[in-house]
């Protein structure tokens, strides 16, 4: 039985109590992990629609019988919506209602070159996949609320998308990694960035696009002009980065570029050749990728290999190179989350990384508390790489142990409003703190991380009961990780024996 829609304003909490009861259609016959790949496109679908009615009734209240579609598409549509590609028109389809969504999807994408692949691949029409009364009962779902400007006020909707983001995260377990960064870690990165009116941002594993929409909230908050700001995100999944085209959207941002691609293989975003360069670099890249295009790097056309191609089997330190090689020359900043281990890794990457400190381009390693994330409870880190570091911390790097600010919870751990800003003024302050409000920093100059031979492990340089316990965890998930990848070797070795007909 179809909801009868709302009316009048909701709240933020009748809001998501109603986004949830969508995803209830769909609990049994489809994993809880694939929950995004249907639940956002009908969300946007519907927003697009509402908000179509609700500037067309704006352009009829302005302009009466004098009012034309020329008119009207000009001068208060954001979006066409071609005949009978309307939720009126698809709601309530007596049979094959997959084929119906496939049809007015796919009509509206086309009829929007901006919204190209924003709803994704998903076949609405297999019902091996989503069974015809699952989708049924989402589309009912969704017709009980009104998702335009006079029943969702201001950025109810984009929070309520993040919302979404976020129960869809706890119910995907570990494959949350691959879209969702949690939005306190977010915060904390773009505060530390600083973005600033007019400032060109990328974010080259952009995921669900949080760490972009959150840099629009601190320019927006700041009580400065974030329309100013220019955003672009790179990201290799399909349904994913139409996720992140719709949270922008849906957050009431539209100047933006969100292409797919493989950024190792395939940078899309370019410049004469070589890399474009931006002053905000911002990323929560997968860590240790395998397989991710060394081969290709050897040849890198785009000036990416600064000092060296990382090793076949991890990939972290091409993300910073590929990073650091796209900042501009004198407002240029990189932000970027980092598991421990590209912090004292030998071979290939410890020469990686001494190399760029010779350059004198890390300003900070920040270590947070552990199982912050859903894809991984190890400790990580945020490295801040600038090309212009200030005077005082030119020759130096800062070493933050922020490992003892956190929230506990029952899955993942969080940090409050309260951690952000301390450990923020911490890193602005940039002073020697032994302790201080669970903190402990110190600005080391580059002879000391010299003669430890170029390692920038955080404990190494500060010496805290905290920190001592996430080197043991470091250096735990490094073993476990060095077991994998021989158990792979072991493994091709042999593959190759065999197939060269030594049996064991």
């Amino acid at each position: 039985m179809a909801i009868v829609p709302t009316i009048g304003k909701l709240t933020q909490a009748q809001l998501e109590s109603r986004l949830w009861a969508a995803v209830n259609a769909l609990r049994g016959p489809v994993e809880a992990g694939d929950y995004k790949a249907y639940v956002f496109p009908i969300l946007f679908f519907k927003w697009i629609s509402d908000t179509w009615d609700y500037q067309h009734r704006k352009a009829v209240e302005d302009w009466g019988d004098d009012l034309t579609d020329e008119i009207e598409q000009s001068d208060y549509q954001p979006f066409v919506v071609p005949d009978g590609c309307h939720w009126a028109d698809v709601h309530g389809t007596a049979f094959n209602t997959g084929a119906k969504v496939n049809e007015a999807l796919g009509r509206i994408e086309r009829a929007n070159r901006d919204l190209a692949g924003v709803f994704g691949d998903v076949n609405w029409a297999n019902t091996e996949r989503i069974p015809e009364p699952a989708l049924v009962g989402l589309l009912d779902a969704f017709h009980g609320v009104i998702l335009d400007p006079e029943h969702v006020e201001g950025d109810m909707l984009g929070a309520a998308y993040e919302y979404l983001l976020r129960e869809f995260a706890e119910a995907s377990g570990k494959k949350a990694g691959e879209f969702f960064t949690p939005r306190h870690v977010v915060h904390l990165l773009v505060k530390i960035l600083d973005p600033q009116p007019g400032d060109e941002i990328v974010d080259p594993a952009c995921g669900s696009g949080g760490m972009l929409v959150e840099t629009v909230s601190v320019v927006r908050d700041s009580g400065r002009n974030p329309n100013s700001l220019r955003l672009h995100g790179q990201e290799v999944n399909l349904t994913t980065s139409a996720i992140a085209k719709m949270n922008l959207y849906l957050h009431g941002i539209e100047d933006f570029q969100i292409r797919r691609g493989d950024t190792f293989r395939e940078p899309r975003f370019l410049d004469r050749g070589r890399l474009k360069q931006f002053d905000v670099v911002i990323a929560n890249p997968p860590f240790s990728l395998q397989n991710w295009g060394a081969a290709e790097w050897a040849k890198d056309t785009w000036g990416r290999v600064i000092c060296d191609v990382p090793p076949a089997k991890n990939g972290d330190y091409a993300w910073i190179q590929h990073m650091v090689a796209s900042m501009k020359e004198d407002t240029g900043r990189v932000g970027v989350v980092m598991p421990h281990g590209v912090l004292f890794r030998g071979g290939k990457e410890g020469a990686i990384r001494q190399c760029l400190l010779e350059k004198d381009l890390l300003e900070a390693v920040i270590g947070l508390p552990n199982n912050l994330f859903y894809s991984t409870s190890i400790p990580v880190a945020l490295l801040i790489w600038r090309k212009a570091k200030p005077a005082e911390r030119q020759g130096k790097v800062l070493f933050v142990d922020a490992s003892a600010r956190f929230k506990p919870g029952k899955n993942q751990n969080s940090m409050s409003d309260e951690d952000i800003d301390v450990i923020h003024a911490a890193y602005a302050k940039g002073e020697d703190i032994d302790g201080e409000d669970g903190l402990s920093l110190r600005l080391v100059g580059m002879e000391e991380i010299a003669d430890n031979g170029y390692d920038l492990n955080i404990g190494r340089y500060i010496r805290t009961e905290a920190t001592a316990e996430v080197d043991v965890e470091a250096a735990l998930a490094a073993y476990q990780e060095a077991r994998i990848r021989l158990r792979a070797a072991e493994q091709l070795l042999d593959e190759k024996l065999k197939a060269a007909g030594f049996n064991a």
